[in-house]
């Protein structure tokens, strides 16, 4: 997976490497005509035969997450999505707007340490040395809806990381809802983060 030509004046491209492909969507963030291409993503989503609601309700979860990727001006996303199955989690990568000063890691700390829930339980903080430079890895679990009765937990973990050849920070984050799933996704998260490029 990785972007279109950037902005960044000394690297042009973020990749990154899906583990098993095959459950994965790369969002291509690039199209003209979203609902049509999710729709399309939709129909060769399914191996077997389903109905035209659960088609039609996939494209809408593929778009939902594309209108997301495209607010957050990630420079990519994708969905962990099996065959056949619905969305399990979103990724993405994105570049953060930090100043200069604050490039350091002890920084960023002092920003995830000082964010507010509400949490179920603290953020789990680690700092990690990746491939691409000096990180911060942030393991969260909360509410989606913290005034309803009727929201679900959202458990991600992003990591905030310094690239060492590049002046710049990025946040690679996993997000997903299913619970029981967090080790094996925290899991892939890590690797994801581990698989980042900036070229």
């Amino acid at each position: 997976m990785h972007t279109a030509d950037t902005a960044s004046a000394d690297w042009h491209q973020c990749r990154v490497t899906l583990p098993a492909p095959h459950n994965w969507i790369v969002l291509d963030l690039t199209v003209r005509a979203p609902d049509t291409w999710a729709q399309s993503v939709a129909e060769e989503h399914f191996t077997a035969d389903v109905p035209a609601e659960r088609c039609t309700a996939f494209a809408e979860d593929v778009l939902w997450y594309w209108n997301v990727a495209r607010r957050q001006q990630a420079l990519c996303a994708a969905l962990h999505t099996p065959p056949d199955s619905g969305v399990v989690a979103f990724y993405s990568v994105r570049e953060l707007s930090i100043p200069s000063e604050s490039l350091r890691v002890d920084a960023l700390r002092a920003e995830a340490e000082r964010a507010e829930g509400p949490y179920f339980r603290p953020p789990d903080i680690t700092e990690v040395e990746l491939p691409l430079g000096a990180a911060l890895r942030v393991h969260r679990l909360e509410p989606t809806a913290p005034e309803s009765a009727g929201g679900s937990v959202l458990e991600g973990v992003a990591h905030y990381v310094l690239p060492r050849a590049h002046s710049t920070a990025l946040e690679c984050r996993l997000l997903w809802k299913g619970m029981g799933l967090g080790e094996e996704l925290a899991k892939i998260a890590d690797e994801l983060a581990a698989s980042v490029r900036l070229v």
